[in-house]
């Protein structure tokens, strides 16, 4: 028998925090949750708690304390909150693996206490390296810790490099859907609404990432964390417009052939290949059944309907604090947007205007970086009052 592998889930209560649960509640021989974190859903992680019986379960707004104290009172589980208390459940010394699925930026120092503990890392939080990339490779480097990504895209790359000789890559073809508003016009495009842009076509994720997916930012954030994830240049990552969302990335090599991965668009699959490696798990899903796709399509992006992708591309050529400033924004943006306060095509706008106007630095440190993500959300804040829908 296997031995049980412990598992800290960052985000507990998101899309992938949840289909985590989905893993290890299949695969009870193989892994047990010993800490469960959230942000807000301080009801779901009290029944998470309940059924799976974490040492520690940390909400991070302490309103919701008593609540979920209250709801946990008559259980021998540790109840926190805060900031502090979620990092310090990513470096539980009884802790294997640390799924980090918290979403935008408060995932940063959380990963990065769980890479100085010499954690291993099923990394879903992609702004972590959008941010900090240069940091977060430099702190792997000094540790024991390992990044093996959870999202479907740099899980279907690092398949593909299992095996082979990283120098022997010439490109990633990161695939993307295409979201909602794939076929739509630039005109049609400043009129759809928030409920338009969350009907994703092919995956269920959290709102956030569904705009970001609509917006095709969440392509520009994944080119930026291949970027580090596989010390590939940004000109050497190419986008490929896959409505199909089967084919879920691939490699080229120098030889001319191209390995790809593929899947049905499910992300329990990527999530439970993190969990198991290096060997793969029975799947008790659906396989895929390639008669049913008799046609698999690609096309280029369009940069001027989604310019947002073009903004990762020259925030990574630019380097520094870019990215961080980028993805600041960025936040803002899409919450602007879920409120109503924002047209659709206003984030781009407001994302650009920060961008051009929080002050540029070349060398940074995490500090650097902690101060950007504070000012440039500042300015965000500043901006969205052209942009605001009155």
């Amino acid at each position: 028998m296997s031995e049980i592998r412990n598992i800290v889930i960052l985000g507990s209560t998101g899309s992938i925090g949840t289909q985590t649960l989905d893993i290890i509640e299949e695969h009870p021989d193989r892994f047990r949750a010993v800490a469960l974190t959230a942000a807000r859903n301080w009801e779901l992680l009290a029944a998470q708690a309940r059924k799976f019986m974490p040492r520690r379960v940390v909400i991070a707004r302490s309103e919701f304390l008593p609540m979920l104290r209250e709801a946990l009172s008559d259980l021998p589980i540790e109840v926190e909150a805060g900031e502090e208390s979620i990092a310090e459940a990513a470096e539980m010394p009884e802790a294997d693996i640390v799924v980090t699925a918290m979403v935008g930026y408060s995932g940063l120092l959380p990963t990065v206490r769980a890479i100085k503990a010499d954690k291993i890392i099923a990394l879903a939080n992609k702004e972590t390296l959008v941010v900090a990339g240069e940091v977060i490779t430099t702190l792997l480097r000094d540790s024991k810790s390992r990044i093996i990504p959870v999202d479907s895209e740099h899980s279907a790359i690092f398949q593909c490099l299992e095996g082979e000789n990283r120098a022997d890559m010439r490109k990633i073809i990161l695939t993307a859907s295409g979201g909602p508003f794939r076929t739509k016009t630039l005109q049609e495009l400043e009129n759809v609404t928030v409920d338009d842009a969350l009907r994703h076509p092919n995956w269920d994720m959290g709102a956030k990432v569904t705009i970001d997916s609509a917006s095709m930012m969440n392509k520009g954030f994944e080119m930026i964390e291949a970027r580090w994830l596989f010390d590939c240049d940004p000109e050497n990552i190419e986008i490929a417009v896959h409505p199909q969302s089967i084919v879920h990335s691939m490699v080229e090599y120098k030889d001319g052939s191209i390995k790809a991965q593929l899947g049905v668009p499910d992300m329990h699959l990527p999530i439970q290949y993190a969990l198991g490696y290096p060997g793969r798990l029975e799947s008790k899903r659906e396989p895929l059944q390639l008669h049913q796709y008799a046609n698999l399509t690609f096309e280029a992006p369009d940069r001027t309907r989604f310019p947002l992708l073009q903004y990762a591309f020259d925030a990574i050529s630019t380097g520094g604090n870019m990215p961080c400033i980028l993805n600041a924004a960025n936040e803002i943006a899409v919450a602007a947007f879920l409120q109503r306060r924002i047209r659709f095509m206003d984030m781009p706008r407001l994302v650009s205007r920060v961008m051009e106007t929080t002050p540029l630095i070349g060398n940074v440190t995490l500090d650097d970086l902690i101060a950007t993500n504070e000012e440039a959300r500042a300015r965000a804040e500043e901006l969205l009052k052209r942009f605001e829908i009155h």
